[in-house]
């Protein structure tokens, strides 16, 4: 099993490689070829205002929400964006702290790490900084981050008791973690589940909704709730409509 979850990494990093060394938009279904990265990061949930005030090399149509705009983040804060990408959430993210506070984003792939670094060279970023390392084990100290963020990510992991365990470890009291991710509406054919293909493109590594809540907080977290929840449809086959849920969730580290 072990073997198993390593060659989805590796398989999971390859392709996101690819997304971060191209312009071209990571959907590849009927739905969105014709779209651009822009028309796909609307339809997920950002903004025009958002997207004006950022990098358009941070933009790359990846996500399934915009936890951002429900993290009510403060001036000073510091914030963890758990697999940042091309950096779209750590950027935004910026803007709401100051130069004050600091923004973390955290990722397993270099290519997207050297994008997402670029941009911020380029842009002249203050107050961000860009790390490799995985969910599992992050390179973060204990309990120095007052706000966590992820988008479409931690379905990625064959581990997220891991992943929410090391969310909590580095929280601080009273900290929060706010996740736009994929969920599934029952169970998910066999086929599916064994697909590279569709580990890579969020679904296989899907969990069930409540059995994604129930691993938050077995973590540790008490408070967890669904703040909003929607059928996702973006590069899903017609087989998997209607079994496929976009869910923003928020968990309070309460001590």
């Amino acid at each position: 099993m072990k073997m198993e979850n390593e060659k989805i990494k590796e398989f999971v990093k390859k392709r996101y490689g690819k997304i971060a060394q191209s312009e071209l938009s990571p959907c590849c279904s009927s739905s969105c070829c014709e779209d651009t990265t822009k028309d796909i990061a609307k339809e997920i949930g950002y903004s025009e205002r958002d997207l004006e005030n950022i990098p358009d090399s941070a933009i790359l149509g990846l996500g399934c929400g915009n936890p951002v705009a429900l993290a009510n983040l403060k001036e000073g804060e510091t914030v963890l964006d758990l697999g940042s990408g091309g950096g779209i959430d750590v950027f935004l993210a910026s803007k709401k702290v100051g130069q004050q506070g600091k923004v973390i984003g955290v990722d397993i792939t270099e290519e997207m790490l050297e994008r997402a670094k670029d941009s911020a060279l380029k842009h002249s970023y203050s107050n961000v900084e860009f790390r490799l390392g995985e969910m599992e084990n992050l390179p973060i100290e204990d309990q120095t981050v007052d706000t966590i963020i992820s988008n479409c990510v931690i379905n990625l992991s064959s581990d997220k008791l891991k992943v929410f365990q090391e969310a909590y470890r580095v929280l601080k009291p009273n900290g929060k973690l706010i996740v736009s991710d994929i969920v599934t509406k029952g169970d998910l054919p066999v086929a599916i589940r064994k697909s590279f293909d569709a580990w890579a493109g969020c679904i296989a590594g899907a969990l069930e909704k409540n059995e994604y809540l129930n691993t938050i907080k077995k973590a540790g977290f008490r408070t967890v709730k669904i703040i909003s929840e929607k059928m996702y449809a973006i590069d899903v086959s017609d087989d998997l409509v209607g079994r496929i849920l976009s869910v923003q969730i928020e968990a309070l580290k309460e001590v």
